[in-house]
């Protein structure tokens, strides 16, 4: 575990949540829960993690909502769960009970047409389409054909430009083309209107989209990433996974298991 900001009193933070009627942990999916897989439909949870997550939903003090980049009828089946959490899907833009908000005809027909040429261009393979974002994916490949899948998409949509409503995003081990200013951020603003100021939350991710969710919890509540490997980020503090994140679980268990008074 890596302390990323000295101002956090993550024993303080465990404290609260203790105290605390309602509290809310927010998860991201792929390197966070589960490892990174090459084939997308095979990436199941740590061990550990379904059983937690499970434990964590039976307590009436907490709730439990994944934000995943994923289709949520992609990500349901890789959980496995009965009665699986609250899901936001394709970063947020899929919103629990299925629909879809924010994308305009115009996107809709941008994201077609982007589609096509990336069939023309032969990359059709490497391609997933989703309900509101079009993701370049090389995980697997060898690094000169990720270059040329790189070389590319860039080439068409420079990374941080806005065409046709869409801007190309870097996440772990690809490009997406998403519609511009709708992220998981969002979806984070949207679940916070919820619920009291004073409930402790925590936002876990480990990826490059994550950090448009860290931004937006802020100073309301705990960000972690759960990444091996540090980098730059705007989280309070980094733990390993699988353990430190299956501990960090475990703490949370332990402080939610009882009736506050």
């Amino acid at each position: 575990m890596q302390l990323l900001n000295d101002r956090l009193d993550l024993e303080a933070f465990f404290v609260e949540l203790a105290k605390s009627n309602h509290s809310l942990l927010l998860l991201d999916y792929d390197g966070t829960l589960a490892p990174f897989h090459e084939e997308r439909d095979e990436a199941v949870p740590y061990p550990g993690v379904k059983e937690r997550l499970e434990k964590l939903m039976t307590h009436p003090h907490t709730e439990v909502a994944i934000i995943s980049g994923r289709w949520s009828k992609d990500l349901l089946p890789l959980l496995g769960m009965a009665k699986p959490p609250e899901i936001w899907g394709c970063h947020g833009v899929e919103r629990p009970d299925g629909s879809i908000v924010g994308i305009s005809p115009a996107t809709a027909a941008a994201l077609n047409e982007a589609e096509i040429w990336a069939e023309q261009v032969g990359l059709g393979d490497r391609v997933e389409r989703k309900p509101a974002s079009l993701a370049f994916h090389w995980r697997g490949l060898r690094k000169e054909e990720a270059a040329r899948i790189v070389r590319s998409v860039a080439a068409k949509w420079p990374p941080g430009s806005e065409r046709d409503g869409l801007t190309l995003k870097e996440f772990d081990g690809g490009l997406e083309l998403r519609p511009s200013g709708l992220n998981k951020g969002g979806a984070v603003r949207k679940i916070l209107e919820r619920f009291d100021t004073s409930h402790p939350v925590a936002y876990l991710g480990d990826d490059f989209t994550d950090e448009d969710a860290f931004a937006e919890l802020g100073e309301r509540g705990l960000k972690v990433l759960v990444r091996s490997e540090p980098r730059e980020t705007g989280a309070d503090l980094r733990l390993s996974p699988p353990d430190e994140l299956l501990s960090f679980l475990d703490r949370w268990l332990e402080n939610t298991e009882y009736e506050t008074e």
